[in-house]
């Protein structure tokens, strides 16, 4: 469960062209809306219960895995907009991204149901606002002045699924239906 890559450590990311502004939105909305489609199949007790893909992780631990790299990019973006290095590419050369998954579970943990799905849909507008809100040419152009990738394709790199830029969320679809139909409840 939390040994994908974000485009850290090695891992390879497809170098498919740069989605524009718009594209990566529409990505990420709709992975997020199959996300909250089986989420709403199951029970309150469900989204609390260990075992998604086998692991120890619920559906809420999930969501909230999913809201961190979506908050590590907003930290990114705004450090790349001082010229700044993301404090994300400091973290992950550092502690492997297993750690930190485990990291940001554990701090997340304590959070009810209700309190994690709103941060996660408050996180996601900020995020969806934020990449809306850039100019074509700010997407496109490198994230830093000292950066050789475009900012859309760092922020791609840091919401990576398997290997495709802005799939993070689709690296869990699978186990996230498979769950969903062990409890049957299937529609």
């Amino acid at each position: 469960m939390g040994s994908e890559r974000h485009g850290q450590e090695g891992g390879r990311v497809a170098e498919a062209r740069l989605p524009s502004r718009r594209q990566a939105v529409r990505l990420l909305e709709q992975q997020r809306a199959e996300i909250d489609e089986l989420l709403d199949r199951l029970t309150p007790a469900d989204r609390e219960r260990p075992g998604l893909g086998g692991g120890a992780w619920s559906p809420k631990d999930l969501i909230g895995h999913l809201e961190s790299w979506e908050e590590y990019v907003l930290d990114a973006i705004d450090a790349w907009q001082r010229g700044e290095r993301a404090p994300i590419d400091t973290l992950t050369y550092t502690v492997s991204t297993s750690r930190i998954n485990a990291q940001e579970v554990e701090r997340k943990a304590g959070r009810s149901w209700a309190q994690a799905r709103s941060s996660v849909r408050a996180t996601r507008a900020k995020l969806i606002a934020t990449i809306e809100g850039m100019s074509e040419k700010e997407w496109s152009s490198p994230a830093t002045p000292r950066a050789r990738k475009p900012l859309g394709h760092r922020v791609g790199q840091l919401l990576v699924g398997t290997r495709d830029p802005f799939t993070h969320e689709r690296s869990h679809l699978k186990d996230l239906r498979a769950f969903v139909h062990e409890r049957g409840h299937e529609r």
